[in-house]
């Protein structure tokens, strides 16, 4: 199908698909967590041979781990599938109600983007999970997983569209798209796509942004820090640096760089690089850092990169201050952390810092739609427009304003006959 046919359908399945209420797509979510648990051998079995053919071409370990799609994977996102049935209908929802004048009435409400094209890394729970928020939420999606996912995703795909179809819900709502050529012709199709969320790379996704006239939504490089302050308790800082960097290496909120300030390193560091050496993570330190502990030398292009892999960067810093700004010229907007005993040094940290997560005493790992109970995510937006953060259901709505009225016109108010009121009221729109 070409890509103009394949954005006049979604289109019009976008459409239909608004109109629907909330008891339908649910519908839809059951019927498509009950064909995942009858297709799970089937979805190994693809899943498999995406694997061997992604060993033989020397995929790295942590995309092979994030390309993993096996039985215990499925029924994680089956899980998740019954959790997002679980929130409520975020459509329909009344956000503003004003009268501006006896029976004339206005509300803002809740409503889909539209169409939505998404373009992800080689992950098939992403897929499930990205389909299902859009479902949820009531926006027609066009998916382009990496190509090492290709035999996975195009079950999934035809997987998902068989079971919404059998409860009634628009046919083609979602569409799977698989070449390179794909997603160039999509870029094309702004007038057809609403929204274009990709999730890659820093120069991929400027890449996207040069390259179409459709409005882009997500994050680059998950550059994450945590600082350690000088009062810090030694041995949760351990647990939450292990947890930051180790607990899935792959992910974009894995911690990067670890920032320790000097009045702590020197107890800090030779207790963390034991733990870490013990999760086989690689140690590049600054000179301070290689003071206190044999590891190989940090340089400047450290402090700029997404490792994705057992390696994390150390920095030595004088103080809260350095380490603010060090994080906020670095940084990517993406998570970072302050570990202290001390509030109102967190409360600096977490004013000061500016990026879309800010944690205190915690890991960064729970930089994550399903943590943060959105019912997981399609992905992290470091952009301060529409979106911050894990972009959950919320994420993928727009709004439109409903003017119930009986007869008035403009004319009325411009001549003096009539006076707005602009009363606010508490009410849900009727219709």
């Amino acid at each position: 199908m070409q890509m103009e046919q394949c954005g006049k359908i979604a289109r019009e399945a976008g459409i239909l698909l608004a109109a629907t209420d909330g008891q339908l797509r649910n519908a839809g979510l059951l019927a498509i967590a009950n064909a995942l648990e009858e297709n799970k051998e089937a979805l190994a079995a693809a899943n498999q041979v995406d694997m061997k053919r992604s060993q033989e071409e020397n995929l790295g370990a942590p995309l092979l781990k994030r390309l993993t799609f096996d039985i215990a994977k499925i029924n994680d996102v089956i899980q998740g599938i019954h959790s997002l049935m679980e929130l409520t209908d975020p459509l329909g929802a009344t956000k503003l109600s004003t009268e501006l004048d006896e029976g004339l009435d206005l509300y803002k409400v809740t409503c889909p983007i539209g169409v939505i094209g998404v373009i992800f890394e080689s992950r098939p729970d992403a897929f499930v999970q990205i389909s299902t928020l859009c479902l949820k939420s009531g926006n027609a999606v066009l998916l382009k997983g990496g190509r090492e996912a290709l035999e996975t995703n195009r079950l999934l795909a035809k997987i998902i569209n068989q079971a919404t179809a059998s409860v009634g819900l628009p046919k083609d709502w979602l569409q799977n798209l698989e070449t390179r050529e794909d997603v160039t012709a999509m870029l094309a199709l702004d007038h057809y796509i609403d929204l274009i969320i990709p999730r890659g790379s820093n120069s991929f996704v400027q890449y996207i942004m040069n390259n179409s006239n459709i409005p882009v939504m997500g994050h680059a490089d998950g550059i994450c820090h945590v600082y350690v302050h000088e009062d810090a308790d030694l041995a949760q800082a351990v647990a939450i640096i292990v947890d930051s960097k180790t607990q899935y290496v792959a992910a974009c909120n894995t911690l990067e760089t670890l920032l320790v300030n000097e009045k702590i390193a020197a107890a800090l560091l030779p207790q963390l690089k034991t733990a870490l050496e013990a999760k086989n993570v690689h140690i590049k330190g600054d000179a301070a850092t290689q003071a206190i502990i044999a590891v190989e030398a940090a340089t400047e292009i450290d402090w700029k990169t997404e490792y994705l892999d057992y390696i994390l960067s150390i920095k030595i810093v004088p103080d809260l201050n350095t380490a603010i700004n060090h994080i906020n010229t670095y940084g990517s907007g993406h998570t970072d952390v302050i570990l202290t005993t001390t509030e109102t040094t967190a409360q600096t940290f977490m004013t000061l810092v500016d990026s879309a997560g800010v944690f205190w005493n915690c890991s960064t790992r729970f930089s994550d739609g399903f943590r943060f109970g959105f019912g997981a995510e399609v992905g992290i937006s470091t952009s301060k427009l529409h979106a911050r953060g894990p972009v959950g259901l919320d994420g993928l709505l727009s709004y439109k304003y409903k003017l119930l009225g009986h007869g008035q016109c403009v004319a009325d108010y411009a001549s003096g006959k009539s006076q707005f009121t602009h009363v606010a009221k508490d009410s849900n729109c009727p219709i």
